[in-house]
């Protein structure tokens, strides 16, 4: 009995054959489809699982390699984001003080530049991109505040030329480092820095804007007078009043004017403007990095017997004279503030009153050397008149982004005050 129990569980009973019969021979029974299937597919099994550890391997090392390389590129790119920041960011001092040093490096290119007259199409470019950057709209929005624009144009043209007589009382060598100065006080503002930091101020850009146009355009007709009347007479020389208005006219008011007409003739170009005005300010400050080096360029023979000593000196004076037009600005709003009605005041607002203190404050580098171009050397070497004011110039915007860090931060510990 044991032995049959045993025969029954060991001996399968044999399989039924069915009756009907695959006409076909492409349908074969499900049990031999299985069958070899389960064959095949053990086949397959076994022999593709050395190929698949082994590419899963060179897969691993592959990408481990690939890993590492993105690894070491995102590293790369990680240290050098902060420099290429700070690189945009920076970018007009930057190009300023590498036209400086490219001058005192090798003057040969620069000399040559010089012989084609390269900075009188460097300050033609200048102009034809501020008028293109020009807004009609902008203009018209600061008419609300036309008291401050008004004494911002004062400020600029009118009471900081003045401080140039008190520059020529100073005792320098070389003496052409405060002509410099002096002549960088009678100028107007700057064309693009003092509405930047107005907008980072959260201040009336438009106004600034205004203040802006209005004050290179009246400058084309004040500033050779002033120079007339505060420097040249202070070093014992005349300068051609009518002829440096002429060549303000030629190499600024037309540029600007031919610009700000192909702004208004073609509509795709004032949109392709407005969406790079990054791009346009980077070509800007190029086209200004030119001409300072050219001018050190050809005045390096005379640059490199200044004693390092006498031009830190001349840097200093720039800096303190900047901070001085900042304190007067910054008292002259408030005065006005409290003598038109104190707190209800157009001047008490601290968007309009930001905006007249930056841009009140600060003078433009283009003017003063496209003026110093034109007096021909009759004031001193042009290299050393320039040399100063460009370090005055890149000093000015970077205190002026010192004060708008503090005023930010002012805002921002005011705010969390009312908030607590």
């Amino acid at each position: 009995m044991a032995g049959t129990i045993h025969t029954l569980i060991l001996t399968p009973p044999p399989a039924k054959t069915l009756p009907f019969r695959f006409p076909d021979s492409r349908f074969r029974p499900v049990q031999a489809f299985y069958r070899s299937g389960s064959s095949n597919s053990h086949c397959s099994r076994s022999i593709s699982r050395p190929i698949r550890a082994c590419e899963s391997s060179n897969q691993k090392e592959g990408n481990e390699e690939k890993g590492g390389q993105v690894l070491g590129l995102t590293e790369r790119l990680a240290w050098s984001k902060p420099l290429l920041n700070f690189a945009s960011n920076n970018f007009l001092p930057l190009a300023l003080m590498s036209g400086v040093a490219v001058g005192l490096a090798n003057p040969t290119i620069g000399c040559l530049a010089d012989k084609y007259s390269l900075s009188k199409f460097s300050t033609f470019g200048i102009f034809i991109i501020s008028g293109l950057t020009l807004r009609s709209g902008d203009i018209s929005a600061a008419a609300e505040a036309w008291p401050v624009g008004i004494s911002g144009l004062v400020s600029i043209l009118f009471f900081t030329p003045f401080f140039s007589r008190i520059i020529l009382q100073l005792q320098l060598q070389p003496q052409e480092f405060v002509i410099g100065l002096a002549i960088f006080c009678c100028m107007p503002t700057t064309l693009s820095s003092g509405v930047a930091l107005t907008q980072l101020a959260g201040g009336n850009s438009a106004l600034a804007l205004a203040m802006t146009v209005f004050s290179n355009l009246l400058g084309i007709l004040i500033v050779p007078f002033s120079i007339s009347k505060f420097v040249a007479n202070g070093v014992g020389a005349s300068v051609p009043a009518k002829q440096l208005f002429k060549s303000l006219v030629v190499s600024l008011l037309i540029p600007l004017i031919l610009g700000k007409v192909f702004r208004e003739s073609f509509k795709g170009l004032a949109d392709f403007v407005d969406q790079n005005r990054k791009l346009f300010s980077k070509i800007s400050a190029v086209c200004l990095s030119l001409v300072p080096w050219i001018q050190v360029s050809r005045s390096r023979s005379l640059l490199v017997m200044v004693n390092p000593a006498t031009f830190l000196v001349a840097v200093g004076i720039g800096a303190l004279i900047h901070i001085i037009f900042v304190a007067f600005n910054v008292l002259g709003v408030k005065s006005l503030s409290a003598l038109s009605g104190g707190g209800q005041s157009v001047f008490a607002k601290k968007e309009n009153s930001s905006a007249l203190v930056l841009v009140a404050s600060q003078k433009t580098l283009p003017v003063m050397v496209a003026v110093v171009e034109q007096l021909g050397g009759a004031l001193g070497e042009s290299g050393l008149l320039v040399l100063p004011c460009i370090a005055a110039h890149i000093i000015q915007i970077i205190l002026d982004s010192f004060l708008v860090d503090f005023w930010l931060r002012k805002d921002i510990s005011s705010n969390n005050a009312k908030v607590a």
